[in-house]
């Protein structure tokens, strides 16, 4: 993972929600601390990490950096939460499938807070398991909290969790200390998301998912590629890896309950989007890979003549792992009292028991409840080239899409793009626009090309005003600045002017009408959501006298865009 995220990370350009990071991230604190106060609330904890990051090196590498590692992190989480809840080898192939899969390495590279959030998420999930085998809370509830503030949609999966405890059937003494941990993590979290709300209209781009964006949702979740054999063949080992007891129990609440919840809410009040809930992909690749770990094992015993007897049904699985910590799971998920007795726990009382003296780290293999040890169903050449194929083979059918995924172009826009033209285009004193206002994103995260140019609407910069793209002038103040010049350059959303769209600041709502009623555009350069375009006023500016010896013909001046009623 940690090799995949650094391929082609400089890709030459952020895009938009990447530069408000880099320009966020170069604040002083007390500055971002005023912003938080207006707009991002909800990602300040990122922002203050980005603040340390960008201190060591600004630079669009160091920005995506921290990405990087929390996608790393995450596939070494998921690679332990297989090799802990079966064993190894399904650990091994969950955590490189998670690493190959595009939506993951997308991710990876962004400059957001998304892919340390997945990490944070599949951290407390490893905990959760940890803590249902005896140990502490507390670690799991610190993750939890820390993970909440990075982004509070995180918080969804206390609801995978309790459907993993119900699975478990855990005892009351359990619940209690999964409540307390859960509760404290919420309770921190609570402050955030009570300034988030008030927030909210940063998020009224967001549509009502319709079955599109689902089906979407389910292709790039549950498949290295979203179409053709690898996609089917990925679906039929999630169902095969429905049967995998206490790792189903965990992995499929992950993949399902979040992402479910936050389509169903946004049916009455739009907020979804996949990377809020990127965090639940880790379930697919557990699935995928006690799926392929299953059909192994029945193609091993079929080649053997090796089929299994009704008195090894039962079996349990001890691993140990590589720090030498032999793991007695706890989640037995429908099994029976009885049955939890051979994994070593009182139901009572929810504590673990003493076990028998450990095996080597030689001996992984399945113990029936008899006692009477299987003997190995299948052989090393068989495992070694099912590995193999089961990475090798979508990595190379994706690898079209990892490519393209690492051009600048495949992101929303390219500021340094637009930035380099303005800087061909523009000169000293050339009056600018952005419209609406946060694209001045784009002069903020690369200045260079637009030192000298003069920002009409700009009063107050952002960091001074606590905003994140500054504060503007008055709209009567900008009427009469646009009325002395006869040429203005406009950075704006690509599919404005002329536009039906209204806006709801009073500020963009002159710029739109005078620039779309008095202007024409001359020639415009486009990447992605944001343009650069010159525009030049149709009839010439009071006091602007036409010269006789060159008369000039100008169309009568078009009326405004007809608005929204």
């Amino acid at each position: 993972m940690l090799a995949l995220g650094l391929w082609g990370l400089d890709r030459g350009g952020m895009w938009g929600d990447e530069g408000v990071t880099y320009l966020v991230g170069r604040r002083t604190v007390p500055q971002i601390w005023h912003l938080l106060h207006g707009v991002d609330a909800v990602h300040g904890l990122y922002y203050l990490l980005m603040h340390a990051v960008l201190a060591v090196h600004p630079g669009e590498v160091a920005l995506r950096l921290p990405s990087v590692c929390g996608a790393a992190a995450t596939a070494g989480l998921v690679a332990a939460l297989g090799a802990r809840l079966t064993r190894p080898r399904v650990g091994l192939w969950a955590g490189l499938l998670y690493a190959i899969t595009p939506l993951t390495g997308h991710y990876a590279q962004e400059g957001r807070s998304y892919a340390i959030v997945a990490a944070g998420v599949a951290g407390a999930t490893l905990l959760l398991v940890r803590a249902l085998e005896g140990r502490s809370w507390w670690p799991y509830g610190a993750v939890l909290a820390v993970t909440f503030l990075l982004h509070e949609f995180a918080v969804l999966v206390l609801c995978a969790h309790v459907l993993t405890l119900l699975a478990a059937r855990v005892p009351r003494a359990v619940w209690a200390g999964w409540g307390r941990a859960a509760g404290v993590a919420v309770g921190i979290l609570l402050p955030l998301a009570w300034v988030s709300q008030r927030q909210s209209g940063q998020v009224a781009w967001l549509r009502v998912p319709d079955r599109d964006t689902t089906e979407r949702l389910a292709r790039g979740f549950l498949a290295v590629t979203p179409t053709g054999a690898v996609f089917w063949t990925s679906v039929l080992l999630i169902l095969l890896g429905l049967g995998a007891g206490r790792l189903a129990s965990v992995a499929l609440p992950l993949l399902v309950v979040p992402p479910a919840i936050l389509l169903t809410v946004s049916q009455f009040r739009p907020l979804f989007h996949e990377r809020y809930v990127l965090y639940a992909l880790a379930g697919a690749p557990l699935l995928v890979a006690a799926g392929a770990d299953w059909l192994v094992g029945a193609v091993g015993r079929l080649r053997l003549g090796d089929l299994p007897h009704p008195e090894n049904d039962l079996v349990v699985t001890r691993v140990t792992g590589a720090t030498g910590e032999e793991s007695h799971p706890q989640l037995v998920g429908a099994l029976t009292a009885s049955h939890a007795s051979v994994h070593g726990v009182d139901r009572t009382t929810g504590s673990a028991r003493a076990l028998p003296p450990r095996p080597s780290r030689s001996d992984t293999r399945h113990t029936p409840v008899s006692g009477r040890p299987t003997p190995r169903r299948t052989p090393l050449p068989l495992l070694t080239l099912a590995g193999v194929l089961a990475v090798a083979v979508p990595f190379l059918h994706g690898l079209p899409a990892y490519r393209n995924d690492r051009l600048a172009a495949h992101r929303p826009e390219n500021l340094a793009e637009v930035s380099a033209l303005a800087g061909r285009e523009l000169r000293p004193g050339d009056p600018v626009l952005f419209l609406p206002s946060f694209w001045r994103v784009t002069a903020l995260a690369y200045p260079g090309p637009f030192a000298g140019v003069r920002d009409l609407a700009l009063a107050e910069s952002g960091a001074r005003s606590g905003t994140l793209s500054g504060r503007e002038v008055a709209p009567g103040e900008l009427e009469a600045g646009l009325a002395g010049v006869d040429r203005v350059w406009i950075v704006a959303q690509s599919n404005l002017l002329p536009s039906r769209w209204v806006p709801g600041d009073p500020v963009d709502r002159v710029k739109l009408d005078v620039v779309d009623g008095e202007f024409a555009r001359r020639r415009q350069y486009v990447s992605g959501r944001v343009k650069l375009a010159l525009y030049i006023r149709r009839m010439p500016p009071q006091g602007m006298v036409v010269p006789a010896s060159e008369p000039t013909v100008m169309p009568a001046p078009a009326p405004p865009s007809p608005a929204h009623p």
